[in-house]
């Protein structure tokens, strides 16, 4: 029997040929960490499916639509796709790793900065 490890527990683990670094975040729809590529030492974010929706048909063909539709795009304001694999029952997309702030804690940055009003 396969043995996939839980989501949580990847941190120093190798899926495809990207290290695990760090965990960035996660939600309903996904858990995103850091990972060096280690073909071409670069820094990237991986975005793994819950193994719950994973095993949904639909949800992995979501998933995969997602990563296609997002790769089509070229803007500023939009993380470029790499990749997208799937190791040992795990279905990732491999995106550019963009550091900085958290959408929480920009709007958390601009809470704190006076309002300008206009007469």
């Amino acid at each position: 029997m396969l043995h996939v490890p839980a989501i949580d527990s990847l941190i120093g683990q190798t899926i495809s040929h990207y290290r695990i670094v760090e965990k960035l975040g996660g939600g309903g729809m996904g858990v995103v960490y850091k990972a060096e590529d280690a073909r071409l030492h670069r820094f990237v974010a991986l975005k793994f499916l819950p193994q719950e929706v994973a095993r949904d048909p639909q949800a992995l063909a979501r998933f995969e639509r997602e990563a296609q539709a997002a790769s089509a795009l070229n803007h500023p304001n939009i993380c470029t796709i790499h990749d997208i694999g799937e190791q040992d029952g795990q279905a990732f997309i491999a995106m550019e790793f963009l550091d900085g702030a958290t959408l929480p804690q920009q709007n958390a940055a601009r809470r704190k900065k006076p309002m300008l009003t206009h007469i």
